[in-house]
């Protein structure tokens, strides 16, 4: 790593950069306070808010470490551990109810070894010969919702989440509103007192229907069912709830006058005939293979269940077994949830189809069964290009043992942090007979034009630049993104449209609208969807962007290869749009001119970069476009970098929630300052600096020992 200043300070390594086995007893101490701390701030976002910021799994390893430091220092745990606590507390909108039985949460198992050792410490407990193993009931672990309902007299009196695990909020009016909820059980056996819990859930397709209205509407949209279930739960107004299509699985009970039957399996059979849906994929296993078969096969059929589900649940079959086993801390002893990979799930790909993007590139994308995986319904992955669906990597060598991807294929698709989703694994003994290798089109789906692989390349594209179509709307839809021009209320819908309507059809149109429309017989206003006040708005925000910074010019004019960072090397470099513009045309004079061996000089452009902005302006038409654009805008001096700052030279990376600045703000000040902002960490980045919620990135600088800063360290480092 460079070298650093002696005047800057270095933040201390904090415990967590450190194995558990490493850890003395005050640094034990000082981690177990934080991860207190961190845990019941998730809960609450989870429980209470119903809007989570961690995945599950980065959820789950909090608690696996603070679990580590308390098995290692024993003495050190506390009432407010999270070991010792279940949920979160009511948040206050609705009225407490004391559960009778507590709703304790499960222990987690995250291998095949886990369940093993869990049918194991079951056997010893129970003192059972080695060859004696417990009945077990599997059942698909439903990602919802959890609440428990209690019957009087066969009626139903109070309905209540979990809440912190022994008080939960009053939902009752709300949940009179759910079909799946009986408001009097049938039968005779009945007890006096009758506890039914369950998860409350929604069905993956009901999910997307409703974030399509929420859309429509305006309104907030959902990360995925569960959130959406569990707001649609808490609401203020029963009517609210009434219109959206929850559901619910009974599978346990709390406090019950009588037993009717005396194993789990059975007990949620007699549920079932109470009035209650139960899932018809629980299954008793007789052995720790059995149980095992059971979870790859419900993991393999995860997409087709039409609801999430993000594991299975283990419990030991007989009640009398089940009291013998008890509790510990927070969970039974007798039963464990057995959790999904956070990233990955497999599905179904039911179709490919062809974007054509800004450049003419081809790109397939997989057309999914939608699928909750690290907490987002995926409904589509990419699939990069045609030798990625024949099972051939960039550098030529087979990827997922060279098999292909077919339509109709079951496959396994993974998604880590921000990066888009993609297939990583064909499921091929459930590929379906008949199915046919995909072949790439040689024609744009767009324009008919020819689709050319050029030597060297992966990629095909349309060579109908000047009539495709695509081309043009999706290189409209660049010029007004976030890091271009960015103008609010002109999205990829309004550029779509405005371009079907002929309104649109070059960037200077854009800047040109008002004027246009002032003069046109059929006004804006009396498109559809438009109103006085939307489309006073809708100008007002275009003039705002009459004035634009020399880099977000230059990345907006969608030349090929020049990105964000490279269009602010430019930028830097020529200083002005008029410099910029008048080197272009002189390095197109040739290699050997002095303009292009300055341009090929710059740090980070390089050959390619070059030779796509020479070309770019070399094209008569892309400078009258241009020519046209500058009639309307005023282009600002790009803001030099400076050299005299502490940070100077260094790459900083942001992680986490911020609070001082936006993401945005963060970056444009580091690199007004001379520092490189990088989007990954790696060994030569000189600083992360870490908000709230900060996830793998903090771990990986503890992991190369990379200075970690807070929002206000990294200020007082850079003044």
């Amino acid at each position: 790593m460079p070298a650093r200043k002696t005047s800057v300070r270095k933040p201390a390594v904090k415990p967590a950069a450190l194995a558990v086995e490493q850890l003395t007893r005050p640094q034990a101490k000082a981690e177990l306070v934080r991860l207190a701390l961190e845990i019941d701030a998730h809960d609450k976002r989870y429980y209470q808010d119903d809007a989570p910021t961690i995945s599950d799994a980065a959820y789950d390893g909090l608690r696996r470490r603070s679990d580590a430091i308390e098995a290692r220092f024993p003495d050190l745990l506390t009432a407010a551990s999270p070991s010792q606590r279940i949920g979160a507390q009511p948040a206050g909108r609705f009225a407490k109810v004391r559960h009778a039985v507590p709703m304790l949460s499960l222990g987690n198992a995250f291998s095949d070894e886990d369940v093993a050792d869990f049918v194991e410490r079951v056997r010893r407990f129970l003192k059972l010969d080695a060859e004696e193993a417990p009945a077990v009931v599997a059942e698909p672990k439903i990602d919802g919702l959890s609440l428990s309902l209690r019957y009087e007299g066969g009626e139903l009196v109070t309905a209540a989440t979990r809440g912190d695990g022994f008080e939960g909020e009053d939902v009752t009016a709300n949940v009179r509103t759910i079909d799946d909820i009986p408001g009097h059980l049938k039968g005779r056996d009945v007890p006096r007192v009758c506890e039914i819990r369950g998860e409350v859930y929604m069905t993956t397709r009901d999910f997307l229907e409703l974030n399509r209205k929420q859309a429509e509407a305006g309104e907030q949209v959902f990360a995925n069912p569960r959130n959406s279930a569990a707001g649609s739960l808490r609401q203020k107004d029963p009517s609210v709830t009434a219109s959206r299509p929850l559901k619910f699985f009974a599978y346990a009970w709390g406090e019950m006058s009588e037993m009717p039957e005396t194993t789990q399996f059975k007990m949620v059979h007699w549920i079932a005939r109470t009035g209650f849906v139960t899932n018809p994929r629980m299954k008793l296993c007789a052995s720790v293979e059995e149980i095992l078969a059971y979870y790859r096969d419900i993991e393999s059929r995860r997409a087709s269940l039409g609801y999430d589900i993000d594991g299975v649940v283990y419990k030991v079959d007989r009640l009398d077994l089940q009291q013998r086993l008890g509790f510990v801390s927070r969970s039974p002893r007798w039963a464990i949830a057995h959790k999904f990979a956070a990233e990955r799930a497999t599905t179904v790909m039911n179709g490919i189809d062809i974007q054509v993007g800004r450049t003419g590139a081809l790109t397939p994308v997989a057309r999914l069964e939608p699928v909750t995986v690290g907490g987002v319904v995926v409904a589509n992955a990419t699939l990069h290009n045609e030798d990625y669906i024949k099972g051939i990597g960039s550098d030529g060598e087979p990827i997922r043992g060279g098999v292909d991807i077919r339509v109709g294929d079951t496959v396994v698709v993974q998604r880590a942090g921000d990066v888009i989703p993609q297939i990583v694994e064909v499921v091929l003994d459930k590929r379906p007979k008949h199915t046919k290798a995909y072949v790439f089109p040689a024609t744009c789906p767009a324009c008919g034009s020819r689709a050319v692989r050029e030597e060297g390349e992966a990629v095909r594209r349309c060579a109908g630049a000047l009539i495709c179509p695509a081309q043009a709307v999706e290189r409209l839809k660049h010029f007004v993104s976030r890091n271009a021009f960015d103008i609010e209320g002109f999205g990829d819908k309004q550029v779509q449209e405005f371009f079907d309507a002929g309104l649109v059809k070059s960037d200077a149109d854009i800047f040109t609208l008002e004027q246009r429309d002032a003069r046109s017989s059929k006004k804006l206003v009396d498109r559809e969807g438009y109103g006085t006040v939307s489309v006073r708005n809708l100008f007002a925000a275009i003039n705002e962007r009459r004035r634009i910074e020399l880099h977000r010019l230059i990345f907006a004019l969608g030349i090929r290869h020049v990105g964000e960072g490279n269009a602010k090397l430019l930028a830097r470099h020529y200083g002005t749009i008029e410099h910029f513009i008048e080197a272009m045309r002189a390095a197109g004079k040739g290699h050997d001119s002095e303009a292009f061996q300055d341009l090929d000089a710059i740090e980070g452009i390089g050959d390619v970069v070059a030779e796509a902005v020479v070309e770019f302006f070399a094209e008569p038409r892309n400078r009258k476009a241009l020519d046209e654009l500058l009639a309307e805008i005023e282009v600002l001096p790009a803001q030099q970098a400076r050299r005299d700052t502490p940070v100077a030279g260094k790459t900083v990376v942001f992680t986490g929630s911020l609070t001082r600045f936006t993401r945005d703000e963060a970056k444009a000040m580091a690199e007004r300052l001379g520092a490189k902002v990088a989007g990954s960490v790696s060994k030569k980045t000189d600083y992360v600096v870490a908000g709230d919620s900060a996830g793998s990135k903090l771990d990986k600088a503890r992991e190369l020992g990379v200075s970690v800063l807070t929002e206000d360290e990294w200020l007082d480092l850079v003044g």
